[in-house]
């Protein structure tokens, strides 16, 4: 089959198709979908070169079907055909239908955008204030969206969650794209729009306004949305045989098309469910738009207040009254006089106004610096507060900057941490607690607070300890088990810092393969100076305590060997971050720089007290440098680091803590935003014992700490303040100069 040419037919063998679960049959086997399984068709002079790259990747590649000239698709189980299709009917897309359809009229007095909440309705401004913020429409979700890893790549330029405190959600992901060697500054902006009560109101309304939110939520973090391309996420009601119930998604598309047509912007792909119903419930209207553009890194704002003294500003949409519809002529101007004044310095961060109005847009913003907000007069009207305006922005605007024409005072920001409404003073803390609240049950933010038991003091000393051999390039051997993602964050840093990273991926497919490994492990550990163990999820955190798996093979006896020479006759050096640092508490190296057999005395890592994954930047004091790998840094440096573990709470008991406090084997600790250590959920976000992040061997030469210094690289994180770079990785490669 030529490059490009789509294939006529088809014959798969499904005895030949990889499985997860036994007792599958043909039919089963032929329509499961599985995120474990890829398809690639391949030259046949290439399958054996495709499948031994694949064994190396510890990937499991098989051949399941050959293309043929016959136009047929057949799939055979167990010796019978039980698929047997004629291409010609698949290119028919099945049998053709047809649906009445009938598009139900909007009610303009019900438009949703223009609606204040009826919760909210009649009820004196601060209070509806508090109330719009625990709202389940506007409330915060930072427990849910902390359970997904958003530093993995360390190409994260803005953080889920913005400010000191982390608290203001940003509209859009950016991250930079990924490089395998240097830094770039191209970064990919991603956003989306949707509000259900729009939808409702009117299915075509909903989707038009979806577009325009989602490229609004693109502008506010310095992307041009005019550049943006789109994909839409559709999920509607069982249509049935009801004309009605068809004009639905018929509305939604015809809206979303609209969008595009009006603003010159395509739509690549999509995906459409038609199954949101039970028994008697239905779900809303519902058309997601997805927007993409390419951006800057070192350009990208934030939503959370910068600085006390500006001027907080509303800038609506341009509207076209008698369609309710946005003025499509003028939206290229509108996101054209918004990025521009974010060009010139103008304006320090923006936010999207979305369900809960200009009100919630700027309490949010507020929350990430505690930053007030006295509010202008003007906004003393619950219409102009509470009803979703969507894909209107509220920015920050410097002092002395010229007011825009086109908006309207919202307030100004004040030092002071407190929302100032028609005489009514909210701090921001209680706010923040206030919009945190709803969903606390079932996505926690909340433990019990670490009692600090024991008084850790800077240890200053450096241990002055010097290799046997010096080298300008140490080698660094990287082992990528099964689960673990950091190894190419993990190389980039050592490659940066001067070093010769090698990533071995552990094969275990096969008796021989696991043979084959240990063998090549042992090589290349005695060939190297650095033993790195990167993060990730070994053995998809195998039961009762990750990095298990990790630990299993290295207490094999040849490794075992191998790690001791490295250690003792050669003082080399070993790193273990995250799942790495839980599999070198597990094998003893530390805290006791040995492999030794496991005791109920010695220190581990435990579930969060959170109960729950957290994925947030950690502020952490270098408590010691005895270590080589802090010779870059001084004690009592602080440093923002990303976190994104689910078990790595540090126990242990008070004789334990009171030796590594003696030795200086504390490394790094937990920290407020004064540098003190902290047993607070909000700093100590895994509950560990004493705030402790990291530990080192008895020498320092062994270093183990949860937070991914790897994850490092020019504009990551801008979003929330702080030094960085730990010069971890160019400390290591220092010791061996």
């Amino acid at each position: 089959m030529a490059i490009g040419e789509l294939a006529d037919g088809l014959t798969v063998n499904l005895d030949h198709v990889p499985r997860k679960y036994e007792g599958l049959d043909g039919t089963e086997l032929a329509i499961s979908e599985s995120q474990e399984r890829m398809a690639v068709v391949l030259d046949s002079a290439d399958v054996q070169a495709f499948c031994e790259a694949a064994a190396r990747e510890n990937l499991n590649a098989k051949i399941v079907a050959f293309v043929t000239e016959e136009p047929r698709l057949r799939m055979e189980w167990r010796g019978d055909r039980i698929v047997d299709i004629a291409r010609s009917f698949l290119n028919t897309n099945g049998v053709t239908q047809n649906a009445q359809v009938y598009i139900e009229a909007p009610d303009g007095d019900l438009n949703y955008r223009k609606l204040v909440p009826e919760c909210l309705a009649g009820k004196p401004l601060a209070e509806a204030f508090r109330e719009n913020l625990a709202r389940l429409e506007v409330c915060g979700q930072r427990g849910l969206a902390e359970r997904f890893d958003s530093s993995i790549g360390a190409a994260t330029v803005l953080m889920p969650f913005a400010g000191k405190y982390q608290m203001t959600p940003e509209d859009a992901m950016v991250a930079k794209l990924p490089v395998d060697h240097g830094e770039t500054d191209d970064a990919t902006a991603m956003s989306y729009g949707y509000i259900p009560g729009i939808a409702r109101f009117s299915p075509f309304h909903g989707a038009a306004y979806a577009v325009v939110e989602s490229l609004s939520k693109l502008a506010v973090v310095g992307a041009d949305p005019m550049k943006a391309r789109l994909t839409f996420q559709e999920y509607f009601e069982r249509l049935k045989d009801v004309p009605s119930r068809w004009g639905k998604p018929t509305a939604a598309l015809l809206g979303a098309l609209t969008a595009q047509l009006k603003l010159g912007l395509p739509a690549i792909g999509g995906k459409d469910s038609m199954s949101g119903s039970f028994e008697n419930l239905d779900v809303p209207p519902t058309l997601v738009s997805f927007a993409v553009a390419m951006t800057k890194a070192s350009k990208t704002k934030s939503a959370a207040l910068q600085k006390a003294g500006s001027a907080l500003v509303w800038f609506p949409l341009p509207e076209t009254e008698g369609s309710m519809l946005p003025d499509w002529e003028k939206i290229p101007g509108y996101y054209k006089e918004i990025l521009s004044r974010m060009e010139n310095g103008d304006i320090l961060s923006a936010s999207v106004v979305k369900e809960g109005g200009v009100a919630a847009a700027a309490a949010k913003m507020a929350f990430g610096n505690r930053l007030g907000i006295s509010m202008d007069r003007n906004m003393e009207d619950a219409a102009t507060l509470f009803a979703p305006a969507s894909g209107s922005i509220v920015a920050e605007l410097r002092e002395g900057a010229e007011f825009p024409a086109s908006a309207r005072k919202v307030g100004n920001v004040t030092e002071e941490a407190s929302i100032v409404l028609g005489g009514v003073s909210m701090p921001v803390e209680e706010l923040t607690k206030v919009w945190n609240s709803r969903l606390e049950k079932i996505f926690p933010n909340e433990a019990p607070e670490v009692p600090l038991s024991v008084d850790v003091p800077l240890w200053t000393e450096r241990s002055g300890k010097a290799p046997a051999i010096h080298t300008a390039r140490p080698q660094v051997f990287i082992p990528v088990f099964p689960g673990t993602n950091c190894e190419y964050d993990t190389a980039r840093a050592f490659e940066k810092a001067g070093a010769k990273p090698e990533i071995l991926v552990v094969k275990n497919l096969t008796a021989a393969d696991i043979e084959e490994t240990i063998v090549e492990m042992d090589k290349r550990i005695r060939q190297s100076q650095i033993v790195m163990f990167p993060g990730g999820f070994s053995g998809g955190d195998e039961p009762d305590g990750s990095g298990k798996f990790i630990a299993t093979t290295f207490r094999n006896p040849r490794i075992a060997e191998a790690v001791a020479d490295l250690l003792e006759n050669r003082d080399g050096l070993m790193l273990g971050i995250c799942n790495g640092f839980q599999a070198l508490i597990k094998l003893g190296l530390v805290p006791y720089g040995k492999i030794v057999e496991p005791s109920e005395n010695a220190p581990t890592l435990t579930f969060n007290t959170l109960g729950r994954h957290i994925s947030k930047m950690g502020y952490t004091r270098v408590t010691s440098v005895k270590s080589p790998w802090f010779a870059g840094v001084e004690a009592g440096d602080v440093f923002a680091v990303p976190l994104s573990h689910g078990e790595g709470r540090f126990v242990a008991d008070d004789a334990t803590m009171a030796q590594l406090v003696a030795n200086g084997q504390i490394a790094t600790q937990y920290v407020d935003l004064s540098g003190a250590p902290s047993g607070n959920v909000q700093w100590n976000p895994n509950g560990s014992v004493c705030a402790v992040e990291g530990i080192t061997s008895p020498d320092g030469r062994v270093l183990g700490k949860m937070g991914h210094s790897e994850r490092k690289s020019e504009n990551a994180y801008r979003n929330v303040p702080g030094e960085k770079d730990q010069r971890i990785f160019e400390s290591g490669v220092a010791y061996f100069k």
